[in-house]
């Protein structure tokens, strides 16, 4: 099944699908014309994999199943969001026209960041990016979907990323040793159990009225999430007030601005705070500077 979508005039396919790591993670995939693939369980509990490519001013959605039409209308939503269509970067394309080491990036129409179709998924993938290598966080994201993920009718070695109830119904110690997760295990479970209850309703925070501050202070209510994931997350809201601080960070900046030498997260902060609520935007999107 196929339709289209109109994205906003300012938009870049191949540049949101590279925007960061999520791309490489299970089940995201690039196709070879540089769009997005993914594996996604519909509300009505359908798994289907849907593809999206640029063609002309319009984005065509290959899907693997028929659609009723409030299915449709739900990944029309999903991929709106994931692909974030709605967002205007007008006034940040003004700014960053002005800087060097950002005009390349509106040049490629790229400052949208590829988000999952649901938070609790980006919670997740965060929470597996702490305090570990990237070829590590993507082992424990394919061991997760391939363990407790449903599965792909059409290729059912392919699995669309484990639901909150699936996750929820694994007990710790299998989550952590069947899917090696270490202590982000338990953070894993409680997060599952929490939206799985109700007693955490994360989608309603992507369209929540909280200050960028109130927001964060939310987010590190979650167990696991720490100063770096809530900006991090924060980024994926749409929210660019903090720059997600860690070890690579540290590298960039040190190497960028201070001659190499060692820097501290608050000299990471100053670095970017002039740019006020793009901040975490320009940081993500700065064209650094190779090591000498």
């Amino acid at each position: 099944m196929t339709f289209t979508l109109t994205p906003p005039a300012s938009f870049s396919l191949p540049a949101v699908v590279r925007s960061h790591g999520w791309i490489q993670m299970s089940p995201f995939s690039e196709t070879p014309d540089h769009g997005l693939s993914y594996i996604i369980r519909l509300n009505t509990g359908k798994v289907l994999r849907f593809e999206v490519h640029a063609i002309g001013d319009t984005l065509r959605v290959d899907s693997t199943e028929l659609l009723l039409e409030p299915e449709q209308t739900e990944l029309s939503r999903h991929i709106t969001w994931m692909l974030d269509l709605e967002q205007d970067f007008t006034e940040f394309y003004a700014l960053a026209r002005d800087e060097p080491k950002l005009a390349r990036m509106v040049e490629r129409k790229a400052g949208r960041v590829l988000r999952s179709p649901t938070l609790f998924e980006d919670v997740v993938r965060t929470l597996l990016t702490t305090n570990t290598l990237w070829k590590h966080t993507l082992r424990m994201c394919r061991e997760l979907t391939s363990r407790y993920g449903d599965p792909l009718p059409c290729e059912p070695e392919l699995y669309a990323f484990p639901t909150p109830e699936n996750l929820a119904r694994v007990d710790e110690p299998t989550l952590r040793e069947g899917c090696r997760m270490g202590y982000r295990a338990p953070y894993v479970t409680e997060l599952s159990q929490r939206v799985t209850s109700g007693e955490l309703d994360l989608e309603i925070l992507k369209t929540s009225q909280l200050t960028t501050l109130e927001l964060r202070n939310e987010l590190m209510t979650i167990k696991g999430v720490g100063g770096y994931a809530a900006a991090n997350l924060l980024m994926l809201l749409g929210r660019y007030d903090y720059v997600p601080v860690d070890s690579w960070a540290l590298k960039v900046v040190s190497n960028e601005f201070f001659n190499g030498e060692k820097v501290t997260p608050k000299q990471v902060l100053e670095t970017f705070v002039r740019w006020g609520k793009w901040q975490g935007l320009a940081y993500w999107f700065w064209d650094w500077s190779p090591e000498l």
